[in-house]
C-alpha cells in the first residue's frame, strides 16, 4: 500500500540525508552487524543507482570501538570514549567500504565538529567537498569527530549532526533509521497500548512530551533527540521520516511510499542559504525575551524586534552576535543578529522610540533586531 503523503514528500526525493544510528548497526553484544550493514548499504546503492545522491551520517565508532577492544559495555569517561572512537573509526570505515567495494562505490570519510558549521568558510568548504564527492559518485559517510569534540560527546549526538547536514545541503528528505519503530502516543515499552504515530504536521510541546527521555546503551541519542533534529529540518521546509532500520529492506520500502515509520511534514519557508546558516548551525550567544505583541509582530507580520518588545534579555552578547528570541511561554521562536551588545540592549529593553530619544538621544538603530537578519524558527 503507497501512501500519498509519502509519495509527495518521500519518493521523490533526490537529495536525501540519511542518519543511522549505533542500535542499527550493533548486535545484542554490542558488535557490529556485518549482515544488517551490508544490507543497509545494498539499499543504498539502489538509491544512488536510482539516481538519488545521498550522504550518510553513521554512528557506532565508539560502539565499534568498545566491540573492538573487547569491553564488557560503553565507558563513561570521556578518555575512554575518546579511546573507543579512535579505535571505532578506522573499523567502521573499514566494514563500509568492505559492504560497498562490490558494487564498485567509493565511500569517502567526513569528521565534523560543531566548530566545522558555526565557522562560515569552513561550513562552506564542507559543502563543496561533500557536492564535489556526489560529482565523484562517491558516497560521504559523516560523523562527528568523537576523537577531539569534548562537548560533542557529553552533549551532542547524530541526530543534530544530520539534521545540519540536511540544512547545510539543502536536502529535501532526512531518513533516521534507528531501533524504534517511529514516534508512539507513549513509550511502547512501557505501555503495549501505545499507537505508532504515521504522520506529525508540527512539532510543538505536545510532541515534544510523548518522547521519553531516554538513551541506548551504545548511543548518545533517544527519540527528543530526534524530534528536536526533526523539528530543526521541518521549520527549515524538508521533510523528515523516523523509521526502523532493523527491518527488512526499510530504504527499498520507505521510497516506494509504504507507510512505514513517522512522517513529518515541513512547515517552514524555503530560507537562502545564509539565513539557513544563521538561523539553525551557529549557537546563540544569548537570549532575547519578548511579549506577546512582539511574538505577534514577528510571526504575523514579519516585523524587525523594537526594544518595546523585549522584557527580558539574558547572556553577554556583542553587538553583531547571534541571539535567540523567545516568546512569552519560553519557546524560542527566531534568531537574529543583534543591532546591540547585551549591556546597550538593557537599558533600551520595553522603551518605546520616543521614550529612548529622550532619556538617550538618537540611536543607531531602531530595532535590536532588524528583520533581514532575523529567521523564524518556532
Amino acid at each position: 500500500m503507497r501512501d500519498p503523503l509519502r509519495e509527495q514528500w518521500v519518493s521523490p526525493a533526490q537529495l536525501v540525508v540519511i542518519k543511522v544510528g549505533t542500535n542499527v548497526l550493533a548486535d545484542s553484544r554490542g558488535q557490529i552487524d556485518r549482515a544488517r550493514m551490508q544490507s543497509l548499504a545494498d539499499q543504498i546503492e539502489r538509491l544512488q543507482r536510482s539516481g538519488r545522491r545521498v550522504a550518510l551520517v553513521s554512528s557506532g565508532a565508539i560502539g565499534a570501538g568498545v566491540g573492538q577492544l573487547g569491553l564488557p559495555q560503553r565507558p563513561g569517561e570521556l578518555p575512554q570514549l575518546q579511546a573507543c572512537a579512535a579505535v571505532g573509526q578506522s573499523r567502521l570505515m573499514q566494514l563500509y567500504q568492505e559492504c560497498f567495494a562490490p558494487h564498485g562505490r567509493a565511500v569517502a570519510q567526513i569528521l565534523l565538529t560543531a566548530g566545522d558549521f558555526e565557522h562560515r568558510v569552513r561550513y562552506l568548504n564542507v559543502r563543496n567537498t561533500i557536492h564535489a564527492l556526489f560529482e565523484y559518485g562517491a558516497l560521504p559517510i559523516i560523523n562527528e569527530n568523537d576523537t577531539v569534540s569534548v562537548a560533542e560527546i557529553k552533549f551532542g549526538d547524530n541526530d543534530h549532526l544530520a539534521a545540519l547536514v540536511t540544512n547545510l545541503l539543502r536536502a529535501p528528505l532526512l531518513v533516521l533509521l534507528t531501533n524504534v519503530d517511529g514516534l508512539y502516543s507513549d513509550d511502547p515499552r512501557l505501555n503495549p497500548d501505545a499507537s505508532l504515530l504515521p504522520t506529525v504536521e508540527k512539532i510543538d510541546s505536545r510532541i515534544l512530551a510523548l518522547a521519553a527521555s531516554t538513551r541506548s546503551s551504545l548511543g548518545t541519542g533517544g527519540m527528543r533527540s530526534k524530534l528536536k533534529a526533526a523539528q530543526l529540518v521541518t521549520a527549515a521546509g524538508e521533510a523528515v521520516v523516523i523509521a526502523n532500520g532493523r527491518w527488512d529492506h526499510v530504504l527499498d520500502r520507505l521510497f516506494a511510499a509504504e507507510p512505514l515509520g513517522t512522517l513529518f511534514l515541513p512547515h517552514g519557508e524555503d530560507l537562502p542559504a545564509w539565513k539557513r546558516w544563521l538561523g539553525f548551525t551557529v549557537r546563540p550567544k544569548g537570549t532575547l525575551h519578548i511579549d506577546a505583541g512582539a511574538q505577534r509582530a514577528l510571526l504575523e507580520q514579519r516585523k524587525s524586534l523594537l526594544p518595546v518588545g523585549v522584557v527580558r534579555i539574558d547572556g553577554n552578547f556583542t553587538k553583531g552576535d547571534l541571539v535567540a528570541i523567545c516568546g512569552p511561554e519560553g519557546q524560542e521562536i527566531a534568531r537574529g543578529l543583534s543591532n546591540y551588545s547585551a549591556a546597550e540592549a538593557q537599558r533600551i529593553r520595553g522603551l518605546t522610540s520616543t521614550q529612548i530619544r529622550e532619556r538617550f538621544g538618537q540611536l543607531p538603530y531602531a530595532e535590536i533586531v532588524h528583520r533581514d537578519n532575523l529567521v523564524i524558527i518556532g
